[in-house]
């Protein structure tokens, strides 16, 4: 059996990702013909690639599809080519999802509200007292800029990310069942 293949840490995909950035935005500033043919390569290797990940979506079973969906560099280039078999709005829920617990231990708390036109709205709360040095204004507006970068990470076809303070609700009264039943000092009415 053949030994495999050396895997990149997340480190090292997000170090070469940014490499590739620098090197396209040198390509494009770069005059003459060898610098656009090295373009015009990379938008078709580009191209090539988005039909191969096409291909094994449709070849996926459900879990296996629920898989690849689910890894972070996958996910992002399924969106990249334009073939997320999820909608824009579900990915964007899915990712205020898993900034909630985060936003939890710092004393708030994310609730997704969904989406209009092309923003997506989040409810925010930044909460109170067991808060720690990391709420308050500053903190409010880390977790604000985080839901943001997280959700145009996960659905960049939506323009904008509009954080929607979230009201206090009050909380229902309780009330005993053992009192919805009886009233003090009432006695039952007698058929007439």
């Amino acid at each position: 059996m053949a030994d495999t293949a050396v895997r990149l840490p997340d480190p090292a995909v997000e170090a070469r990702l940014a490499r590739l950035d620098e090197l396209l935005a040198g390509l494009e500033s770069a005059p003459g013909p060898a610098a656009r043919e090295a373009l015009e390569s990379v938008a078709l290797l580009t191209e090539v690639y988005g039909e191969a990940l096409a291909r094994v979506l449709d070849l996926a079973d459900e879990d296996l599809r629920a898989r690849l969906v689910g890894d972070e560099l996958l996910g992002h280039l399924l969106v990249l080519h334009g073939i997320h078999p999820e909608s824009a709005e579900h990915r964007a829920a899915r990712a205020v999802e898993r900034l909630r617990p985060a936003v939890r231990e710092r004393g708030g708390d994310l609730e997704w509200a969904g989406v209009e036109g092309q923003v997506a709205r989040v409810r925010v709360s930044t909460g109170g007292g067991g808060c720690g040095s990391g709420c308050g204004a500053g903190g409010s507006a880390d977790v604000t800029e985080a839901v943001r970068a997280a959700v145009l990470a996960a659905a960049p076809e939506l323009e904008s990310v509009e954080a929607v303070t979230a009201e206090r609700r009050a909380a229902p009264a309780f009330v005993p069942l053992t009192t919805l039943g009886h009233r003090t000092g009432a006695r039952p009415r007698e058929a007439q």
